[in-house]
């Protein structure tokens, strides 16, 4: 738990103290990674090895060069538009496309050894999501075809969508059976509680149940099948072409374009969209690393950058920090940046031992892969969390994805850009010379206060241009000091700020200082939540929801306190594991009183945090219980047990985790639950025979103690009225039976 987090060590020291968790973790990894790369590089039209090649090289090149500690390294499904768009303006050449691939990663390790990684951050938050929601489209429209058995000759993104409706009619149902089961796999794999299949990753079981289906209709030699009155072929030109040997994939890079202007567009293409996902995937891991570290970006741009550089002049793909592998690395429990290298060693392995297999596996389980990823990047959930950051946000990300599917990256960026300013110099309602100055010169300021604390006075417009000069004006904050953060004066703050006071909040909190965000009340903004681009107006008339009408209600009949308004003060949240890499991105409707009997201050708010980020990314609101202990008490977690966790304790226990604490006496309560924690020999004599028959009785909730309080949620949704009725009872009885006064008492160990 992270109140105990000791950082692990870095470097050759690391190595030693922590090779078990990054094994194991990459071990998992690479099993994401193997068919990830496969798939990308099909995507991109280039040999399947060369994927494999790309990762390779990310892991045992890059970890020595990079500065993050948890993300992984490899090829992106981010670049295979800005691959295909190389190949496509330089004469369907992949060694012109390998060129400039090299030259791209010269320009970011460059960038990076001149330490403008920060550069980044001027790219909005909705454009980058509508570039990528433009890749998804790309993506999904390529290899749709592929998961159906058709072909398409049209000649842009919009035909090629249109013919996979069109060609329904000519689907072969023995490629199409394939892709089926394998999205259905992706789907609903994350639903599926079994810890033996959650064992394999989802993309690796897509390319195992594909196997049954090619040898059993035998893939291997060309032949007809009939089937309900038509016939189907299939044959070896349906499977992935693996060489006998692996180095035969080895292709070198030919600048013999390098004077052109196709070529200098393939490069500009490829660095700008690798440099931003690289950087944003990095900060987006920083949020998900439970010892809270922070990635250094410019050593980070120059490890993938010279990774790039060799990637391509060996045959490989452009190499980034790619979110979900990363995701999960961090949830596999890796504890430093060797993971990254061993993913690179265990695909080697794979390569070496594994190359018949992949000879088998067919091209529509890749394609499966791929046109979920691609939906996932454009899917209906991305543009409505774009609508609930802001009505505003989804109008970027629209425009954005428009531009880039009629023009390509490079213009998508520049139109997505230009449309956010338009917008922004319309909301602060001055005029287009006197709105620069407002943002290059509006007078912001840090003032030191006589008793130590900051006082930071934002003037002007905050938008995503000003978020170079916000870096200067916090640097000049000290660690672990108080800090106010005033937007009063500020005509319009747009979400690239928020998100980049809140980093700022999250790492300076983190390092033992406090900061607090005040001087909005009189802003406005299309939508509560805490990012939203806000502008200044006069007195904002609060809107109040029926339920936190109802809630108010409540609480003044019980005489508890209630603050409906967002608030920004989570740190004592993120000291509960479950959130040690699970970001929180706001909390509201807060409920607080005193349990008398029990003489325990509790608080029920409404919390919403992320799993994952970016590509990633999954949303859940729920409404959680924290209960402050009138005394300490052991640290422990307590959730619902499931048929394999006991196989995978021992995994855990390899690891240096720790596994379930059974209770022989018990075995109702043990087979209920999962309970965890670090002092075994405390948790068993807590665990009373009382409290025990009280959880055995009652349904199972998420109960953690971080040692000083208890947090409590049953819920993934936002509870209602008489569910919070229901969480205060269940709170105050199980205090009831754990009988605190006693707890300090000798009391036997229960086995």
């Amino acid at each position: 738990m992270n109140t105990s987090n000791i950082v692990p060590s870095k470097g050759f020291k690391g190595l030693r103290e922590n090779w078990r968790n990054d094994v194991s973790a990459a071990l998992t990894v690479s099993l994401v990674a193997l068919p990830l790369a496969l798939g990308i590089a099909v995507a991109s039209n280039v040999s399947p090895m060369s994927g494999v090649l790309s990762s390779i090289i990310a892991g045992v090149v890059t970890t020595f060069f990079r500065g993050g500690n948890l993300t992984i390294n490899g090829p992106g499904a981010g670049l295979i538009a800005a691959v295909l768009g190389g190949l496509a303006v330089l004469d369907g050449n992949i060694n012109y496309v390998l060129a400039a691939i090299v030259v791209s990663g010269a320009i970011q390790a460059l960038l990076g050894f001149l330490k403008m990684g920060r550069f980044a951050k001027l790219l909005p938050s909705s454009v980058l999501h509508g570039i990528l929601a433009a890749i998804g489209v790309i993506i999904f429209a390529k290899q749709i075809h592929f998961a159906l058995g058709t072909t398409s000759d049209a000649k842009n993104i919009i035909g090629t969508l249109t013919d996979a409706f069109h060609k329904i009619p000519e689907i072969n149902p023995f490629v199409f059976s394939i892709a089926l089961v394998g999205i259905l796999v992706l789907v609903f794999y994350k639903n599926i509680n079994n810890k033996f299949i959650r064992a394999i990753p989802a993309p690796m079981w897509v390319l195992l149940l594909a196997l049954p289906i090619v040898f059993g209709f035998d893939f291997f030699t060309e032949h007809s099948i009939p089937f309900l009155g038509k016939t189907y072929t299939v044959g070896p030109n349906l499977l992935i072409d693996i060489p006998d040997n692996p180095l035969d994939s080895i292709m070198h890079p030919d600048f013999a374009m390098i004077g052109t202007f196709a070529f200098w567009l393939t490069v500009s293409s490829i660095t700008t969209i690798a440099s931003v996902i690289t950087l944003a995937s990095a900060r987006a891991v920083d949020k998900l690393d439970p010892y809270k570290r922070t990635t250094n970006l410019n050593k980070d741009l120059i490890g993938v950058g010279l990774s790039t550089m060799v990637s391509g002049a060996l045959g490989g793909l452009p190499i980034i920090n790619v979110i979900v592998r990363s995701t999960v690395n961090v949830n596999s429990n890796a504890k430093t940046k060797w993971s990254n290298f061993y993913h690179g060693i265990f695909l080697i392995l794979f390569v070496l031992i594994l190359a018949p297999v992949l000879r088998s596996v067919p091209l529509a389980a890749l394609a499966a892969i791929l046109v979920h990823t691609g939906f996932k990047l454009a899917s209906p959930k991305v543009f409505k969390h774009a609508y609930d950051q802001g009505v505003e946000q989804l109008l970027f990300l629209s425009s954005t994805l428009i531009i880039t599917l009629f023009t390509d990256l490079l213009y998508g960026i520049i139109g997505g850009i230009l449309v956010t300013l338009i917008l922004h110099i319309l909301l602060a309602k001055v005029g287009f010379i006197s709105f620069f100055k407002k943002i290059y010169k509006s007078g912001s300021k840090v003032y030191k206060l006589e008793n130590g604390s900051y006082d930071v006075k934002l003037k002007g417009v905050a938008n995503f241009l000003y978020a170079l000069q916000l870096d200067k004006l916090l640097e000049e904050i000290p660690e672990g000091s108080t800090v106010r953060i005033d937007m009063a004066q500020t005509r319009l703050v747009d979400l690239t700020i928020m998100e980049n006071l809140i980093d700022f909040k999250r790492i300076h909190d983190n390092n033992g200082g406090d900061v607090k965000l005040i001087g909005l009340d009189n802003h406005v903004a299309s939508t509560s939540h805490n990012r939203a681009l806000k502008i200044i107006t006069g007195r904002v008339k609060k809107r109040i929801t029926k339920r936190q009408i109802r809630l108010q209600k409540v609480a003044n009949r019980n005489g508890w306190s209630f603050q409906r308004e967002v608030d920004w003060n989570t740190s004592y949240l993120r000291n509960f594991h479950f959130f040690d890499s699970r970001p929180i991105e706001m909390k509201s409707n807060s409920l607080q009183g005193l349990d008398v009997e029990n003489n325990a201050q509790w608080e029920i708010a409404d919390i919403v945090f992320d799993e994952g980020a970016l590509l990633a990314l999954e949303v859940y609101q729920t409404t959680v219980q924290i209960v402050r202990l009138p005394s300490p008490i052991p640290r422990f977690i307590i959730d619902k047990e499931g048929l394999f966790d006991k196989i995978f304790d021992r995994v855990k226990v390899f690891s240096g985790a720790r596994g379930d604490i059974n209770f022989v006496k018990y075995a109702g309560f043990s087979g209920k639950f999962q309970l965890s924690g670090e002092d075994e020999e405390a948790i068993r004599a807590f665990f009373t025979d009382d409290l025990i028959s009280f959880l055995e009785q009652n349904e199972t909730h998420h109960i953690e103690s971080n040692g000083e309080a208890l947090m409590i949620f049953k819920y993934l949704h936002i509870a209602r009225t008489d569910e919070v009725q229901n969480m205060l009872t269940f709170s105050h009885n199980l205090l009831k039976h754990m009988n605190l006064k006693r707890h300090f008492l000798k009391i036997p160990i229960r086995k």
